[in-house]
């Protein structure tokens, strides 16, 4: 242990302080042989090195003139000190054999807590602990009157049965913690219970009301049929499936018949009424048929352009044509298309293996007109330019497109060209159009790529003026 290092009030002079450690001698001890004194510890550190001489003066020394030095040491002891505890607040002074003394009752001492707690503490900390924080302490509970330690009573808090306690469910009610559970159970009106019917939990003072709009809460039937228990969200589907007594309507109401009747005698209705219903069966198949038509007609008058263009794909070009070769001067028909809103209605079609003077070696190409929405409001005969064109499909960026293209002015007075009847329909073979047997050869069509894909392309289009469109 070195010397001491007590807060001195004043610097310990040169002949109280220890040369090795340069503090106040602790337990000072003289060599005989030279008068130099050091701290018996710190001396004795030196020599454990193994070096026996004076570190003063380098002399030999001898363990045996080694003497302890009481007077010297009375005289530290009586030098003035503070307490160590003095940066924490402690104004104590006093001699340095004063000190032990004076720890005894320092209030910024650090001591052991006397409950044998383990806590160590300042002095001045130990009311508040030995009150409030010590596991040890002991405690007197105010509900119960039980004595704990201070650990235990902690474990105690907010479990004791004789404290009193509110309602957890907030109802108001305060009772002792022990009887807390019962009321829970069976007296609190903000108790959750389940419904008996549907199984879902409810606050205690609303399930009553619950049961007026419960879905399996039991109903009788309306019709009084004698069904007992039917859960309410059942009832609509027991009165229209089960329900014998239920008033039905026959189930060919949507042909016509109004009759109304329990479910358990629509059988005899409609033994009754066979004939009769088969006869509104037929008429409402009638109409339908009707309305289909008309729907099929508006659907196709949807589906026709109004901008004088037709492009026309025609799929499946070689069995189209082999089936052209078979069968002699087939047509095939485009849909149909409109020169402008409310304008022509025209139609084109394409004998693929030729029709007359090209019958066998050309393709050919015609239009006729058809009998159209607006014809009452246009200008008769038709007399606008008409343009056929075969649409080379080649690459654009490789080469550059070369369609085959014709253009003709209607013939006034060509009958097809005159105010279509309206028994003429877009089916009718037996009317050919106006265009070019010969549009062109089956060789030309295999020079380019007028044939991609199988696919074939016609375009139709009509020249009208501004002012006829507007």
């Amino acid at each position: 242990m070195p010397g001491f290092d007590y807060k001195f009030l004043e610097k310990p002079k040169r002949r109280f302080q220890c040369p090795l450690c340069s503090k106040a001698m602790r337990e000072p001890v003289q060599v005989s042989t030279c008068g130099h004194r050091f701290c018996d510890t710190c001396l004795q550190e030196f020599l454990s090195e193994g070096v026996f001489k004076c570190p003063e003066d380098q002399l030999p020394l001898d363990y045996a003139k080694i003497y302890p030095d009481p007077e010297l040491e009375q005289q530290i002891l009586a030098l003035a000190i503070r307490c160590i505890h003095s940066e924490e607040g402690c104004r104590w002074t006093g001699q340095m054999k004063q000190l032990q003394g004076h720890f005894s009752t320092c209030a910024f001492n650090v001591i052991p807590c006397p409950n044998r707690c383990s806590v160590k503490l300042t002095r001045r900390d130990l009311p508040d602990h030995l009150q409030h924080d010590c596991p040890k302490r002991k405690v007197k509970c105010e509900f119960c009157g039980s004595e704990f330690t201070g650990e235990a009573y902690e474990n105690h808090q907010g479990v004791c049965p004789q404290e009193s306690v509110y309602c957890e469910n907030k109802c108001g009610a305060r009772m002792m913690r022990r009887l807390l559970s019962q009321h829970g159970m069976a007296e609190c009106p903000k108790r959750t219970q389940p419904c008996k019917y549907c199984s879902k939990e409810f606050v205690f003072d609303t399930i009553q009301n619950h049961q007026y709009h419960c879905p399996r809460f039991p109903v009788q039937c309306p019709n009084q049929c004698g069904t007992p228990n039917i859960a309410r969200e059942d009832l609509a589907n027991h009165v229209k499936d089960n329900c014998g007594s239920a008033l039905v309507l026959c189930p060919f109401k949507d042909a016509g018949c109004k009759h109304r009747c329990p479910k358990l005698a629509i059988g005899r209705h409609l033994e009754d009424t066979t004939k009769s219903h088969l006869t509104m069966m037929c008429n409402l198949v009638g109409r339908q048929r009707q309305e289909i038509l008309e729907l099929r007609r508006e659907m196709e008058e949807l589906s026709v352009g109004h901008d004088g263009i037709l492009i026309w794909k025609l799929n499946d070009y070689s069995r189209k044509l082999q089936e052209a070769k078979i069968r002699s001067n087939h047509e095939f028909f485009s849909p149909p298309f409109y020169t402008h809103r409310y304008g022509y209605k025209l139609q084109v079609s394409a004998f693929l293996n030729g029709n007359g003077s090209g019958e066998g070696s050309h393709l050919s190409v015609y239009i006729r007109v058809l009998p159209g929405e607006y014809d009452n409001l246009l200008e008769w005969p038709f007399s606008y330019k008409v343009t056929f064109s075969l649409l080379d499909q080649s690459d654009p960026s490789l080469s550059k497109p070369q369609h085959i293209t014709e253009t003709f002015n209607p013939d006034p007075n060509w009958k097809n060209f005159q105010k279509p009847s309206s028994t003429r329909n877009s089916l009718d073979e037996s009317t050919l159009g106006f265009g070019y047997p010969k549009f062109i050869s089956h060789e030309e069509i295999k020079k380019r790529n007028y044939v991609r894909d199988n696919c074939i392309f016609i375009k139709a289009s009509i020249e009208i003026p501004q002012k006829i469109m507007a």
